[in-house]
């Protein structure tokens, strides 16, 4: 468990609230170990991320985390040089675990379809899908640099993805489908892109060993159309770095409250890290403001992919959609005749749904 910064401790407390319930109903044990990451970690030790941190994480089968980071222009945390500061912790761990698969549901619960921004006929009967964005490779990890060239200043970036980099995310991809509706929508630019090209050609050669999933292949262009055009015909994308953090964002959007997003980063083994898409919020921390549900769906995504306990993880996600319907929200997603609540009764009520 790290807690984090700014609403992180809170949030991760209503998470665990919440997988002690799933303990008590299955009959489970989970056994915790918590580290500090970011801020917190500073204020404490000097630096954002310490060697002891990084191995009790390596010795867990799955790392949940709150939120990492400040107010910029007030932490003094800032004022450190970039190494330094807390986002620097979290860029390291990911590089200590090699979390190379990022997961990013979008999901449209129908009791908050009015924070939607699309058009009703365009939503329909909602939409439920996953971004599996490649996370360590492509044009932001590639040979780069500034040159000048008689007199003209150029840039140059490299895109480049070997074979085996593609094949384990494509692996991860096919994977997650098999738990949901057995649909890959690989995302490239075949037509232009070399890297694009070998892409392709792998992404077939896995999905060869996945009979039962469903494979079609769409262009970047294209699939930022469709995401606002018919989000529904979505299970699983998947993408490489650059495409996968534009799309997954637009995505985020769609649903209409970042609030309520989680996320997964996986290695090449069943471990994970698992935290909610938001930031840490510190203008609210400590107000019991904060919606603890990303964080949440976050832990129920650690139950389904990194602990292979499926009915646990319907559990926590059908007890979400309970307490929406019952019409509880809290002050992000509050809407005319609901009943307000703040982040420690939130997680009470999950708790207690599931």
């Amino acid at each position: 468990m790290i807690p984090g910064d700014g609403i992180g401790p809170e949030i991760v407390r209503e998470a665990r609230k919440v997988l002690d319930a799933v303990c008590s109903r299955y009959g489970h044990k989970f056994i915790y170990s918590e580290v500090l990451l970011g801020g917190a970690s500073i204020d404490a030790h000097g630096v954002p991320l310490t060697e002891e941190a990084v191995e009790t994480a390596k010795a867990s089968d799955a790392v949940l985390m709150g939120s990492i980071g400040g107010d910029a222009k007030t932490s003094p945390w800032y004022r450190l040089e970039p190494s330094r500061r807390p986002e620097a912790g979290l860029l390291a761990i990911r590089k200590e675990l090699n979390l190379f698969a990022n997961l990013r549901p979008a999901y449209l619960y129908q009791e908050l379809k009015a924070a939607c921004p699309l058009k009703e006929e365009v939503i329909g009967e909602g939409f439920d899908m996953i971004i599996v964005r490649e996370l360590t490779g492509g044009l932001y990890f590639g040979e780069r640099k500034t040159v000048e060239e008689n007199g003209i200043e150029t840039a140059i970036d490299t895109l480049s993805y070997n074979e085996n980099e593609i094949r384990r995310i494509a692996v991860k991809a096919f994977d997650i489908a098999m738990k949901r509706r057995k649909k890959v929508t690989s995302v490239d630019k075949a037509n232009v892109l070399d890297s694009s090209r070998l892409w392709r050609k792998v992404v077939e050669e896995v999905a060869k060993d996945y009979p039962e999933v469903t494979l079609e292949h769409m262009l970047v262009d294209n699939c930022a159309m469709q995401l606002v055009h018919n989000p529904g015909q979505f299970d699983v994308i998947l993408t490489e770095n650059m495409f996968g953090d534009i799309l997954s964002d637009e995505a985020s959007m769609v649903t209409g409250s970042i609030g309520m997003l989680s996320s997964a980063s996986l290695n090449d083994t069943k471990f994970g890290l698992y935290e909610p898409s938001h930031g840490s919020a510190p203008d609210i921390a400590g107000q019991n403001k904060a919606n603890p549900v990303a964080t949440i769906l976050s832990a129920a995504m650690m139950l389904r992919y990194s602990l292979d306990l499926d009915k646990e993880a319907d559990a926590v996600e059908m007890a979400v959609q309970k307490v929406l319907a019952d019409g509880y929200r809290t002050c992000d997603i509050m809407s005319e005749g609901c009943m307000p609540v703040g982040t420690e009764e939130m997680g009470d009520l999950i708790a207690a749904a599931v």
